[in-house]
């Protein structure tokens, strides 16, 4: 279907069906697909979406070792719940190994060197063996979001990006979230709506836009991982 239609028409096909089926396309269209979860309350779906269909998507996150406790413990949860594998793909270097090269706590001075280090080169290096991945991402999340596609060519990892719920809000998510009883992350409940890494992750407060908390005071909103452009 990609092939006759195009990624751009296959996308417009796609645009009246649910979010199962965009997956169920995914896997008899794109080729061999991974989902790539940040345990999110969006990617949370997507796992209660892929396990009950037992869709044959490989499931893997990015553990940068710099993870919040809650997230470790959602993590077993989920394999636990839905009898998955969820893979672990992790930097060339511990956080140690990381501090010894590059000095200490290197997000604080440098924090998207340290994404770059943590986050985009590990995930690169495991979708080289891809035809597609899977995202969590919505429009409605930040700026650099607002255009994404429910199928588009991701150019900074030359694959096919699938954006099953890119249409979706945040009480879309929610509300699946409690009639479906899929696990998530305890510190939702304590003012995290955007979870990343823990020493870059910071509760808000009423008004404050969903990502606010993340990177705060550096400017920045993104790890990098759904650029709009691939970089020169």
């Amino acid at each position: 279907m990609t092939a006759a239609l195009g990624i751009a028409a296959a996308s417009r096909a796609l645009q009246e069906v649910q979010p199962l089926a965009v997956l169920r396309w995914a896997t008899a269209n794109v080729g061999r697909v991974a989902f790539a979860t940040g345990f999110g309350a969006e990617g949370c779906v997507l796992i209660d979406l892929i396990a009950r269909d037992r869709l044959p998507i490989d499931l893997f996150t990015l553990d940068t070792g710099l993870l919040f406790p809650e997230t470790y413990e959602l993590w077993q949860q989920l394999e636990a719940r839905y009898r998955i594998a969820i893979r672990a793909v992790r930097p060339a270097q511990t956080v140690e190994q990381q501090a010894a090269e590059h000095g200490p706590e290197l997000w604080q001075r440098a924090p998207d060197r340290c994404c770059e280090l943590r986050k985009l080169a590990p995930l690169r290096e495991a979708l080289r063996d891809y035809d597609g991945w899977i995202t969590a991402i919505r429009r409605d999340q930040t700026p650099e979001r607002a255009h994404a596609q429910l199928v588009e060519h991701d150019r900074r990892f030359d694959l096919v990006k699938v954006n099953p719920l890119v249409a979706w809000t945040h009480d879309d998510v929610w509300a699946y979230i409690s009639a479906h009883d899929v696990p998530y992350n305890a510190l939702h409940e304590r003012g995290y709506p955007s979870i990343g890494c823990a020493p870059c992750t910071s509760a808000i407060v009423p008004g404050e836009a969903l990502r606010a908390g993340r990177w705060r005071g550096a400017g920045k909103t993104e790890c990098g991982i759904h650029a709009a452009k691939a970089p020169k």
